[in-house]
């Protein structure tokens, strides 16, 4: 730009190169608001009220549900759920406390399953499109221990 200004036989003043240097600056820090702002826009919130009492349990919990044994296995296509969950004895039908599937970025698209035992394993039918989702999974077993996992799923078609 000055290289061209100057062609034109003006001469570049100090307000000129103000004006340069206020308007790039403009352009760096609009850019840098509207991506803090999307940021924090989309954040889907904390995990817990506090990390610092719920790590107070957190090896005990984690012992007792690494007891149970089971072994969970999930599939996601666009248009079903399916969890089912095994122990050393065979398929396990535990109870769900709660379940939230959405995606890892945003809680726009977080949905709560309607899960339904067909025998072997519960599913739900669910609209979920391609990439990435997590399924956060409460459930109770027999003996009343929690169990909680968060469980990484891709949609297969």
């Amino acid at each position: 730009m000055t290289a061209a200004y100057l062609q034109r036989g003006r001469p570049l003043t100090g307000w000129h190169v103000l004006a340069i240097f206020v308007g790039g600056f403009s352009i760096i820090i609009a850019v840098n608001l509207a991506l803090a702002f999307n940021a924090v826009r989309t954040f889907p919130g904390k995990e817990t009220e506090s990390s610092y009492v719920a790590s107070q349990n957190f090896d005990s919990d984690r012992a007792a549900q690494e007891a149970l044994g089971w072994a969970v296995q999930t599939e996601l296509t666009g248009e079903t759920l399916r969890l089912a969950v095994q122990d050393a004895n065979g398929v396990v039908q535990p109870e769900i406390i709660a379940a939230t599937l959405g995606r890892a970025t945003t809680v726009a698209d977080d949905m709560t399953p309607d899960f339904a035992w067909d025998g072997h394993a519960w599913t739900a039918p669910v609209t979920a499109g391609p990439g990435n989702w997590n399924l956060r999974i409460e459930m109770r077993a027999a003996d009343g221990t929690l169990f909680r996992r968060r469980i990484p799923l891709q949609v297969t078609r």
